[in-house]
């Protein structure tokens, strides 16, 4: 059991705490805050749902899905580092702010780095049309356009779109850009990534 506070114990307590406050206050005030995430306000104007979340294991921690997903846009050993370390990180998903979420498989497609995205997909990654789209995947493209044609017109982290995933595919992925101009005809940008 703890001992009892005294009178003057309590009074410098207090005293620090409000001064602590105060200077936190006008600290906010004069000095910006660093950059880093901000979660938007929210208020539920709709009924709570009825599922309660149990949250019997910890997230994982957002500083560490961020260095993931950034260093998996060109990274090969660190990304396999990170992975090792937690093998959850696998298809964890960072919001760059306004929903504009991102895997490592995402970074890897859009950057077209074809090893990273290769060995993130031998380790049980989640595909999807863009990550086929730069990886030259014609028959899963054409599949996934021909369950859910408007997907010509998807956007991916960053709002990246099928057309650009391809180009930055390189030669291996040429067959699936020239399908989807035949699907819709886009202006292409020049690539990023080509060597000069």
């Amino acid at each position: 059991m703890s001992d009892p506070i005294n009178r003057r114990t309590f009074t410098a307590l207090s005293a620090g705490f409000v001064l602590g406050a105060a200077s936190d206050l006008t600290g906010a005030q004069d000095t910006p805050r660093p950059p880093g995430p901000v979660e938007a306000p929210f208020e539920r104007d709709y009924p709570v749902p009825g599922f309660k979340p149990s949250w019997k294991k910890p997230q994982i921690n957002r500083l560490l899905v961020q260095d993931f997903v950034i260093f998996a846009h060109s990274e090969l050993d660190m990304t396999k580092k990170l992975l090792e370390k937690e093998p959850a990180l696998l298809n964890a998903t960072m919001d760059w702010g306004g929903g504009d979420w991102e895997t490592g498989l995402g970074g890897a497609s859009h950057m077209g780095r074809r090893d990273i995205a290769t060995f993130l997909l031998e380790n049980g990654a989640r595909i999807d049309i863009f990550c086929a789209a730069m990886l030259g995947l014609l028959d899963a493209v054409k599949a996934f356009l021909t369950l859910q044609p408007k997907l010509i017109d998807a956007k991916g982290p960053h709002g990246f779109g099928l057309h650009f995933h391809a180009q930055v595919g390189g030669a291996e992925a040429e067959k699936v850009l020239d399908y989807l101009q035949s699907v819709k005809k886009v202006e292409l940008k020049p690539n990023p990534f080509l060597k000069k």
